[in-house]
């Protein structure tokens, strides 16, 4: 793979290219090195350990991603001075170090298959520099040993000239469950390489396959090797990458920084997911710190929350419904032990875990958060439900389990709330809000929204299903208390509520997005002057780019700025590898907050909300921003290109659905009344600006 020299990290000339990031030293803190990662493996940059989907030792709370030791740790050593440059190029999803000296350049490449996502690689690079004819030497210093704290390794026979490690974890996830299986073969590394005197350039390329089997993994080694031999290693993996930018592409112009920080966001973003062409039957979710984090005692031990739903699902579901689906499924394997914590708390349906892993049970090392933070069954439905919306797969409601979730967390929620005779409304007492600084709180007005919105959604969805949706269910959503101050025309976050108390991060302000609660412009920029003083300023990434939302769906795109702006104090240079809290402390890697900040504009600039039966918009964009450009935007199977300038709109259909044939034509509908049919290839210009706030619909997504 050939290294790009493209200066450094605050450079801002326009011949940058912004999805490369390259400095001439690593970061101070290794925890800021970039993450390799395919959905199936995940590996920091030199770190000695990689991490592998799925795989977690320990029980309960003590449950976390299994330490893998990673084969590739090595770092090229020299015996003369050189100059050093640190480069991941985003475009291919490539990671090299080069050391370039008056006698040789040395290049080290590092990426995780995009394709092959069994496959991790390191590609080493001398090439001579000058007319010298001497032997050159490179050593590559390793700290690398076949053992783990996690798994119980044995060593098999070599395999084609590879290493062979396998064994199972050590502690089940559930008392007497089975313990992951892990198989491990690589190319040994050499100690030193050498260029010979009649050579100008030579390459060395080093494996490491991981499989769950022995049949797996000896497979992929055989696959790699294969690669190899066509050269087809490095092509095939940047065309995957290829592949997954073409439809899948956020680029904003008039700000450099912000550009490359939304680049920098759907990288690693896309980076947790499988590859396009082969998403899994199974797959394991993702964490807050993606698939490199979240080893014992570290970056909440890699299992996944609320983040995936609520957080990093909805731009991706926008661009790639089939991975957005991959995240859905990951819900329904875990039905069964959702089913058993509604029971363990003595409720009906189902209950998502806070935190979980593999089986689906709790495994939140703290019991509060599991027992209280219930909102998470109401905003695994919202995930459901959007993907509805934009794909109207009923299929999957119906034959993949997807209305089997709906319906549990229905129930739960009939059966967990109290009926109060004085106030004649239902309520839920005794759970802790997205504002983790309170507890053990009676209607949370986050939690309760999300709660009538999964009961309306279940008895919608029940109708399209033409299935019976049980009373109460409804009874419920009508009858639920939403707290709201008619004095203040605000939405305190709880009963009892005091207004100016503290809070940790976003949570009312959540009730306009994503939620869309219907709500008067006065309440919503009340709501966001009230939490917006008096939330944690060193709080979770996430939070500002919501407060940036509502501001934007208020006209006022300059305020919203201010709070985006918040976001890049937790962008570590420079990689643009994100941290949880703002001086760097907390989960690294932080993909809930790049999930945020890519919904702000995403969703925030371009104001598109799905809706039952279409997706409209109201664009908004600040002074500094001359275009912002979305590519790849799904629509019930048809793919888009969004342009949005200051005075204009455009939008151009690249891709039609499959089965357009037995649905109505995709049309805009402008606020004046106008039509215009979507035609393919064909660029719509809309304009003036104050024409937007538009309808952008299929009429009817029933066959015609």
């Amino acid at each position: 793979s050939e290294h790009h020299g493209c200066g450094k990290f605050l450079m801002t000339s326009e011949s940058v290219d912004p999805y490369i990031f390259t400095s001439d030293s690593p970061p101070s803190d290794p925890r800021f090195l970039p993450p390799l990662a395919n959905g199936l493996l995940g590996w920091r940059i030199f770190q000695d350990v990689m991490h592998v989907g799925g795989v977690y030792n320990g029980q309960g709370g003590d449950c976390h991603r299994a330490n893998v030791p990673c084969p590739l740790a090595a770092t090229v050593r020299m015996q003369e001075e050189g100059g050093h440059t640190y480069s991941l190029n985003t475009h291919t999803g490539v990671f090299t170090h080069a050391v370039h000296t008056a006698s040789v350049s040395a290049s080290q490449s590092f990426y995780a298959h995009r394709v092959h996502s069994n496959l991790l690689v390191m590609e080493v690079l001398l090439a001579r520099q000058g007319t010298h004819e001497e032997p050159v030497t490179v050593w590559l210093d390793s700290s690398f040993t076949p053992q783990s704290d996690d798994i119980a390794f044995r060593t098999a026979p070599d395999y084609r000239g590879g290493r062979h490690i396998y064994g199972q974890t050590l502690v089940p996830e559930v008392p007497g469950g089975s313990c992951p299986s892990l198989h491990m073969i690589w190319t040994p590394l050499l100690t030193s390489l050498t260029l010979p005197p009649d050579q100008s350039r030579s390459s060395w390329t080093f494996l490491a396959a991981v499989s769950e089997s022995d049949e797996g993994a000896k497979s992929c080694f055989d696959q790699g090797l294969q690669l190899m031999a066509d050269g087809d290693l490095g092509p095939s993996h940047c065309r995957g990458w290829e592949e997954l930018w073409l439809g899948c592409q956020v680029e904003v112009s008039g700000a450099e920084r912000l550009n490359r920080a939304v680049i920098g966001c759907l990288f690693y973003l896309l980076s947790a997911l499988p590859f396009l062409g082969q998403v899994p039957s199974q797959f394991w979710g993702v964490s807050p710190g993606g698939l490199s984090n979240g080893g014992r005692k570290e970056d909440y031990l890699g299992h996944a929350f609320w983040d995936q739903d609520t957080w990093m699902y909805p731009t991706i579901a926008l661009f790639y419904p089939t991975l957005a689906r991959a995240i859905l499924q990951y819900r329904v394997q875990t039905l069964e032990g959702a089913k058993y914590n509604a029971m363990r708390q003595g409720y009906k349906g189902v209950k998502f875990s806070w935190e979980s892993a593999m089986s689906g049970r709790e495994v939140c090392p703290e019991d509060i958060y599991g027992q209280q933070e219930i909102h998470i069954n109401g905003d695994v439905i919202q995930a459901f439900q959007l993907y509805l919306y934009l794909t109207q797969d009923l299929e999957f409601f119906k034959k993949g389990r997807g209305g089997e979730v709906v319906w549990g967390v229905a129930d739960f929620w009939t059966s967990r709330v109290t009926w109060s005779s004085e106030e004649q409304s239902y309520h839920i007492k005794g759970v802790m809000p997205p504002d983790e600084y309170h507890y053990d709180v009676d209607n949370s007005v986050y939690t309760n929204a999300v709660a009538m919105n999964s009961l309306l959604f279940a008895v919608e969805l029940a109708e399209q299903m033409h299935l019976s949706a049980p009373p109460e269910w409804k009874e419920v959503a009508e009858k639920l208390k939403l707290p709201f101050d008619p004095q203040l025309q605000y939405h305190p976050e709880f009963d009892g509520y005091k207004k100016g108390d503290g809070v940790k991060q976003a949570d009312v302000v959540l009730l306009g997005y994503p939620l869309g609660l219907p709500m008067s412009a006065e309440v919503r920029r009340n709501d966001l002057e009230a939490y917006g003083p008096v939330t944690n300023p060193n709080g979770p990434a996430m939070t500002w780019s919501m407060f940036a939302v509502g501001w934007m769906e208020l006209g006022k795109a300059e305020e919203a700025q201010t709070f985006l702006k918040r976001c890049f104090e937790n962008i570590q240079a420079p990689f643009h590898v994100w941290s949880e809290s703002s001086d760097g402390s907390g989960c690294v890697n932080f993909l809930t907050g790049m999930g945020g900040f890519l919904q702000a504009v995403v969703c925030g600039f371009t104001g598109f909300r799905v809706k039952r039966m279409c997706l409209t918009f109201d664009p908004i964009l600040p002074d500094e921003i001359s275009e912002l450009s979305l590519k790849g935007v799904s629509y019930l199977g048809n793919k888009m290109t969004w342009q949005v300038k200051e005075k204009e709109l455009s939008v151009t259909l690249w891709e039609q659905a499959k089965d357009a044939g037995k649905r109505c034509p995709l049309k805009v509908v402008l606020r004046s009344g106008r039509v215009i049919p979507l035609c393919p290839g064909q660029l719509n210009l809309l304009s003036p600006m104050n024409d937007f706030e538009c309808c952008f619909s299929e009429v009817s997504s029933h066959v015609s």
